[in-house]
């Protein structure tokens, strides 16, 4: 349930955040039954009268053909590494741009990386949630960190927490926050909204995260893709940084899998480019994470499974794996 209240605080914020004006063109090709289409994208055009573009659903060529009119882009990781697959999508075709935002999964470092070298511009991510809106976000102008999801947006309280107790910055725990932006609870269910929302007001959000002493916010994972193995707690979205950056990886996902001995195994599940090789991987990540994070197992995969806004669906992955292994 979210009121008109929490949207309107969020709308504003992020309006003001980024920069929006009449004169801005946006181009609009996220789906409207999700958040980040019909409030994130919709309502920073509508509080500033903007212009909208608005193409049916993502499609390469289109969205090309349609950059030049535009001004502002906002899209999920999927969209921009699509984008940057075809040889015709050119710094040229970015040259009216001002904003490129990326939000609903984890933007990769390499295609960061990889978007600023073609364009020149460097991708806005932000984060958020459907019962938060935009919790944070990169500055329109400062330093964009790659891998860094950025600031509390204003009017929006964050921490991060230890079951219970407030981290000191550096410390890996659940994101929690406060403000006018939340919303009321769920529909007719009483019982899930009080296991979200704290008695003074946080939601617990169920990311892992770590804020730095500027008040910067990093990702983990979900709290549901926690690895024990052998009592050691495991991230997996460590591990996947370093392994994304190897040669033969296109990308990954990295799960654990029911282990009698450890309780749950580490293994990661390969999208290749080329030829994959093991021992190269395994000679990348050594001096990067400890030994007991190595996974045992390399799964190759011709796609990661994804839902409609472009997160790996781990859940599927971990169903598929277990039984399989059962």
């Amino acid at each position: 349930m979210i009121s008109h209240r929490a949207l309107m605080a969020n709308g504003s914020a992020l309006n003001q955040l980024w920069g929006f004006s009449q004169s801005d063109i946006l181009l609009h090709t996220l789906p409207l039954f999700h958040v980040h289409g019909l409030f994130v994208a919709m309502h920073c055009a509508m509080l500033s009268a903007a212009e909208v573009i608005f193409l049916e659903k993502f499609s390469v060529s289109e969205t090309i053909d349609n950059l030049a009119r535009a001004t502002v882009f906002m899209g999920v990781p999927t969209y921009y590494s699509r984008l940057l697959s075809r040889d015709d999508f050119t710094k040229d075709v970015c040259s009216g741009m001002r904003l490129f935002t990326s939000g609903s999964a984890p933007l990769t470092e390499q295609t960061h990386h990889a978007f600023h070298s073609r364009t020149g511009h460097k991708i806005l991510e932000r984060y958020g949630m459907t019962e938060a809106g935009i919790i944070t976000s990169n500055p329109l102008h400062g330093d964009r960190i790659p891998g860094s999801v950025g600031f509390a947006l204003s009017g929006v309280q964050m921490r991060i927490s230890d079951d219970g107790r407030e981290c000191d910055p550096g410390e890996v725990g659940i994101v929690e926050v406060a403000g006018d932006h939340l919303f009321n609870g769920y529909w007719q269910k009483p019982k899930e909204t009080a296991e979200v929302l704290r008695d003074d007001g946080f939601l617990v959000t169920g990311d892992i995260g770590v804020m730095d002493e500027d008040g910067r916010l990093r990702l983990k994972g979900r709290n549901t893709d926690l690895i024990i193995s052998g009592g050691e707690n495991i991230y997996p979205k460590e591990i996947e940084l370093h392994l994304d950056d190897v040669e033969c990886v296109v990308e990954s996902a990295v799960i654990g899998i029911l282990d009698d001995d450890l309780g749950e195994r580490v293994v990661a599940v390969i999208v290749p480019d080329g030829i994959f090789s093991e021992q190269k991987v395994k000679e990348a990540l050594k001096n990067q994470v400890a030994d007991f994070k190595v996974p045992s197992e390399f799964i190759i995969v011709e796609e990661l499974p994804r839902n409609s806004m472009g997160k790996i669906q781990k859940s599927k992955l971990r169903d598929a794996y277990n039984e399989q292994a059962s």
